[in-house]
């Protein structure tokens, strides 16, 4: 939030949420020094917004009653965020969000100005985000509702976990603090009374869920976001992998899925890749069939050697 403007703006809808608000409070709140703070109330007071302050321990700044902000005015490319924005909502939520998504949709068709309306048919025209969940996501929407109630609620779910390296699941109540969309995947993230720890789990691998009475207190200071970025770089896995002079060509085709590529003077292009996790590694590498060949790490050579092996051995089968 660099922009003063957008600073003042905000500052006014903070005041208009809630009277009484302490300078410190609200400058924590923007991310400015209190004496910024202080300079913004007097350019807002010189603009002829009618802020007032109160002394003692109950006081603060605050709007003089009644005051309204005029109705929000959209810059077309505002109107056109809007929209695109809640169209990724309708895709990537699907039902649990998809009406709520139509209405939000329904209500700025009968208030945008047709010049916005025009510059918004174009951008849903030709600006188009779909596929963005995986086609077993689509599943998933009583498991999402239910983990949406629980974060809602703050009450402690539980699960048969089915874990990726074990033949059984695994019974766990877990304290859900946020559900995340990454790499193609629905996770949760949250603190397991098993393990004792936050941990992540994917939504497509539960099994029973079921909501508890048992309510909890989700940290205030949590951030998702950190939380997951920092699991990636301690258990993710960091792949080379080589194209061959036939194929470099797909490489470089794909160049946006890599970290980095590196083209050799025999023609081969060299690649790396960053993974969640070793199944999700060896499923990219598999994909790209005889065209690639693993440098490193070696875990994953020998897992994607047991896989191919598996399936040459199957087509035989097949065959005799």
């Amino acid at each position: 939030m660099s922009n003063p403007a957008t600073r003042l703006i905000t500052l006014i809808m903070l005041l208009q949420r809630q009277p009484n608000q302490k300078a410190a409070e609200l400058a924590a709140e923007l991310g400015i020094s209190v004496r910024t703070l202080h300079r913004y109330v007097e350019i807002l007071d010189e603009m002829g917004i009618p802020i007032y302050s109160e002394r003692g321990p109950h006081g603060g700044f605050s709007l003089v009653r009644g005051y309204k902000m005029p109705p929000l005015v959209f810059t077309p490319s505002e109107a056109v965020a809007l929209y695109l924005g809640i169209g990724v909502v309708g895709e990537l939520w699907g039902s649990l969000y998809e009406e709520a998504a139509r209405g939000a949709m329904a209500k700025l068709d009968n208030v945008l100005p047709e010049i916005h309306l025009e510059e918004v048919a174009w951008a849903r025209r030709t600006m188009v985000a779909m596929a963005i969940t995986r086609p077993t996501s689509n599943a998933l929407g009583d498991q999402l509702a239910l983990l949406r109630q629980a974060l809602r609620e703050e009450r402690t779910v539980h699960m048969a976990y089915q874990g990726q390296q074990r033949s059984e699941p695994v019974m766990r109540d877990v304290d859900p603090y946020a559900l995340v969309h990454g790499y193609g995947w629905w996770y949760v993230v949250g603190y397991c009374h098993l393990r004792r720890h936050i941990r992540q789990f994917r939504v497509d691998r539960m099994r029973q869920l079921k909501l508890l009475d048992h309510t909890f207190r989700r940290p205030a200071d949590f951030d998702a976001r950190e939380f997951m970025d920092t699991e990636r770089m301690s258990q993710g896995i960091s792949v080379r992998m080589r194209f061959d002079a036939a194929t470099a060509a797909l490489a470089r085709h794909n160049r946006a899925y890599w970290d980095s590529l590196a083209e050799a003077d025999d023609g081969s292009v060299v690649v790396e890749f960053s993974s969640p996790e070793l199944e999700w590694a060896a499923a990219t590498v598999l994909a790209y069939g005889p065209a690639v060949e693993v440098l490193e790490p070696a875990v994953l050579r020998d897992l994607v050697r047991q896989r191919a092996s598996a399936v040459a051995a199957r087509y035989r089968q097949a065959d005799a």
